[in-house]
């Protein structure tokens, strides 16, 4: 679902508890609140089985660190981070999330949630009670630390034929304009380039051709810019001047071909879905933003930072919905061009 950056081409093509309790020592704030990229740093350095994931509490505006020892919490408050004391780590969680891989239901997706401590499973209606209980018997070592709902609709790259630009099978959302030196290029998802197809705008002219490409797995492509197509650094009227990793909590805003700009926010951090058929893509960020078909590929941004690609989801925008991103730093890391 591609927001194009640009009055630009807009590429579009389809989208795709345990209980926790804090101690009142762990929950007064420090003096100085603390960034999310700070709050990340202090969760890294105590590991995997002392924490369990950060957020950003619009209401205090504060960045949480969860943790799981008396110890960790005195070392993340004298970090300068908040600390809350949960019942379940990040090692902990990640098993429980290998064991729902291992089950391999088409129409699951999974992610740690830190508000809730717990690893959230959302599965589509394409689950049906065998699949259920089979994906429940998998995670039953587990306890409370695996909450399992239903979603609407079902989880789909939603590839869509029509207008913008597009190849001869699909259409699709520019992400982000990039470049490389004086080469330039646009970031799309990896869905909406496979087979290495050539782009064209509503009116057919050529844009240039998909010269890199990972899905699934990943879910994001990139195509070279071959023509005089305009294009520039913004998603719509939006300036983009650089990329950031998201953080749970995080207000943001998606733009793509078929439903222009929508915002919400930031609900997980390497998620993971699986669309079926083998085609299972992780470290996506999980939101409350709405998409729909053609939408695959659109900018999530924060402002002027660049944050995700859209890879897919379930809902509408009349009714809500779930959709998931990819991180847009992996994306220029992999192919070594910048937005500008």
């Amino acid at each position: 679902m591609k927001s194009r950056r640009l009055p630009l081409i807009a590429v579009t093509s389809g989208l795709l508890a345990a209980t926790a309790f804090a101690l009142p020592s762990a929950s007064a704030a420090p003096t100085a609140k603390a960034t999310p990229e700070a709050a990340a740093s202090v969760a890294a350095h105590l590991g995997a089985d002392s924490t369990a994931g950060t957020y950003y509490d619009a209401g205090s505006r504060t960045t949480v660190v969860n943790v799981t020892t008396q110890a960790a919490a005195d070392a993340a408050r004298s970090a300068g981070v908040t600390p809350r004391l949960v019942a379940h780590s990040t090692a902990q969680l990640l098993k429980a999330g290998d064991a729902t891989r291992t089950a391999d239901i088409a129409g699951s997706a999974w992610s740690v949630d830190p508000r809730s401590d717990t690893l959230e499973v959302n599965v589509d209606s394409r689950v049906g009670a065998a699949q259920l209980a089979q994906l429940k018997k998998a995670t039953a070592a587990y306890g409370d630390a695996v909450h399992v709902t239903r979603v609407s609709g079902t989880f789909s790259k939603l590839l869509s034929g029509g207008d913008a630009i597009y190849t001869d099978s699909w259409r699709c959302s520019v992400g982000f304009n990039v470049r490389s030196g004086s080469t330039y290029y646009f970031l799309t998802a990896g869905h909406c380039t496979q087979g290495y197809p050539d782009y064209y705008t509503s009116s057919n002219a050529y844009i240039g051709p998909t010269v890199g490409t990972s899905f699934p797995g990943n879910d994001y492509g990139i195509v070279r810019y071959d023509s005089t197509v305009a294009h520039d650094g913004t998603v719509g009227s939006q300036d983009i001047t650089s990329a950031a990793n998201a953080f749970v909590g995080e207000s943001v805003k998606r733009r793509g071909s078929t439903t222009g700009i929508h915002s919400g926010t930031v609900q997980a951090l390497n998620s993971t879905v699986n669309y079926g058929n083998g085609e299972v893509v992780s470290g996506l960020i999980k939101t409350n933003v709405c998409a729909e078909p053609g939408d695959s590929g659109g900018s999530l941004y924060d402002g002027t930072k660049a944050i995700g690609l859209t890879s897919g989801g379930s809902g509408n925008c009349t009714s809500g919905g779930t959709t998931y991103f990819q991180p847009v730093t992996e994306a220029l890391s992999a192919y070594g061009v910048s937005v500008f």
